[in-house]
């Protein structure tokens, strides 16, 4: 058994264990919160060392070989995931120490976020279809008990929409899940692959690939059924808010990456150039007009996800390696993009108390650190070179030309304009324009726990320009990623022992 596979699960879940036996003692979670934020990361890092240089490593557990028993696999774009995860679990750890209130950490913050976290992780790992169901659903009941925690009025209401969604979700996932399995026998993922590439009975198939399509994008917040994420995500604390605009959504595009690319592959005109092409196209499109009527920070910054998992979609639409790879990059340079605006949202609110443009100003004088700070992820999201959004853009918008795909490269490049009107729009407002007469400052500057909100801000900014000026290597490291997706017989032959 490779505990290096199972390592970056347990963490997480031995986290959620402890803190919740810990809960009269806040600084023995926080710091129990912290050793495990460390942990996963660590896990991770040594994670994906071990997948680069060995290849795709499998775990089966309890010694039942694929495809009777779990089964954990690793490949690169898990390994990546898992790793970025690791990421914005340590950088959410530390900055909850200053933002999260001790009601909120009395109820069972601590708890929720580390169950949390091992649902998105096995979700990255898992090898087995039901078993990616059963972590999508660990994974909804951590978050919807972090996004009622504190049960304000805009938070209930946020959760009514992203509980009732997402349960509609897990219903279909679950239903395509019986019908697969009484057509295939299996659900096992690599056995998926290798008894579905026969070829019988492709209508059947298909509608279920649908089945699969529409529960997994109700989760990455995909068009149409994307109304739920603006609705709730500005609702929780800063800190809940930033993990999940860093990772939930990405589990559902994480999701439609192993699927359409390892089972659902009978009828790529139809499931990708038409069904997922036309959905990346209209995501980008409506998430980015209703960012740009918003004038509150973190709806901006919410529909600003909904614009940007197109990018993600039309990736896989193309389905070509350097699509699929520009797919890739694009995934794990937002998670910390997006991750880094939340959190920077709630530095601003601690200068003036509001999340409302109208009501703030000055920051560039008052805050200059914080000014830069915000330039970063900001510029990288409009996709401005030398960041990383520029590459991710570029490389994305490349595979359409050589597609020839120009609708997809015309919204694209129009998404990527009013992605820059919407980050500019902040800057003027919030750091550029005076600070308006009835505007209170609140503490911002003499606060001394700014240090640490600084600093997981500070360390995803300084990620962000590693991506963007080592783009060479996270390119190449995408396109090698884009290689083992688009040749599944490496992943069949590491879980099954057979070469298909």
């Amino acid at each position: 058994m490779n505990i290096a596979v199972i390592l970056p699960i347990f963490i997480p879940m031995l986290a959620g264990a402890l803190t919740l036996a810990c809960w009269r003692w806040r600084q023995v979670q926080r710091w129990l919160s912290l050793l495990s934020g460390a942990g996963l990361l660590l896990a991770g890092i040594s994670l994906f060392m071990q997948v680069r240089e060995q290849g795709i490593l499998v775990a089966y557990m309890g010694n039942w070989s694929a495809p009777y028993g779990i089964t954990l696999v690793a490949d690169l774009l898990s390994a990546i995931m898992v790793l970025v995860a690791g990421v914005i679990g340590l950088s959410v750890a530390i900055y909850s120490l200053a933002t999260m209130s001790r009601s909120h950490e009395a109820f069972g913050y601590y708890p929720l976020l580390h169950l949390m976290l091992a649902g998105v992780v096995g979700a990255f790992l898992t090898g087995d279809i039901f078993n990616l169901y059963v972590w999508f659903e660990i994974m909804l009941v951590a978050s919807f008990g972090l996004m009622i925690l504190g049960g304000e009025r805009a938070q209930m209401e946020g959760a009514l929409k992203y509980v009732t969604l997402n349960l509609l979700s897990s219903a279909l996932f679950l239903t395509a899940v019986g019908l697969l399995y009484g057509y295939a026998g299996t659900l096992n993922m690599a056995d998926l692959a290798l008894k579905l590439g026969t070829g019988e009975q492709p209508g059947l198939v298909t509608v279920i690939a649908m089945l699969f399509l529409v529960a997994f994008g109700i989760k990455a917040a995909a068009f149409p059924l994307f109304f739920w994420l603006p609705a709730s995500y500005h609702t929780p604390p800063v800190a809940i808010s930033a993990v999940f605009a860093g990772l939930l959504t990405k589990v559902g595009v994480y999701a439609l990456y192993r699927v359409f690319s390892l089972i659902f592959v009978q009828d790529i005109g139809y499931t990708h150039h038409h069904i997922l092409m036309g959905m990346g196209i209209f995501t980008m499109l409506t998430g980015v007009l209703g960012a740009a009527a918003q004038f509150e920070v973190r709806r901006i910054l919410s529909f600003h996800i909904v614009s940007q998992i197109g990018y993600m979609l039309v990736g896989l639409a193309l389905f070509t390696p350097l699509a699929i790879a520009g797919g890739v990059f694009y995934i794990f340079h937002h998670i910390i993009v997006k991750t880094n605006l939340f959190l920077i949202s709630g530095i601003m609110y601690r200068y003036h108390g509001s999340y409302d443009l109208a009501k703030l100003g000055g920051l560039y004088r008052s805050a200059p650190w914080l000014a830069f700070l915000f330039l970063i992820p900001a510029m990288s999201l409009a996709g401005l070179p030398p960041l990383s959004g520029f590459f991710a853009k570029y490389t994305v918008i490349k595979a359409g030309v050589q597609a020839g795909s120009w609708w997809m490269v015309a919204i694209a490049l129009i998404v990527g304009l009013l992605t820059l009107y919407s980050m500019v729009k902040i800057w003027a407002e919030a750091f550029w324009k005076p600070l308006p007469d009835d505007a209170k400052p609140l503490r911002g500057a003499t606060d001394p726990s700014r240090y640490v909100l600084y600093l997981p801000v500070i360390s995803l900014a300084l990620i962000t320009l590693t991506i963007g000026f080592g783009a060479e290597w996270f390119v190449q490291l995408s396109l090698d990623t884009a290689e083992q997706l688009l040749t599944p017989s490496g992943y069949i032959e590491a879980v099954l022992g057979v070469s298909p």
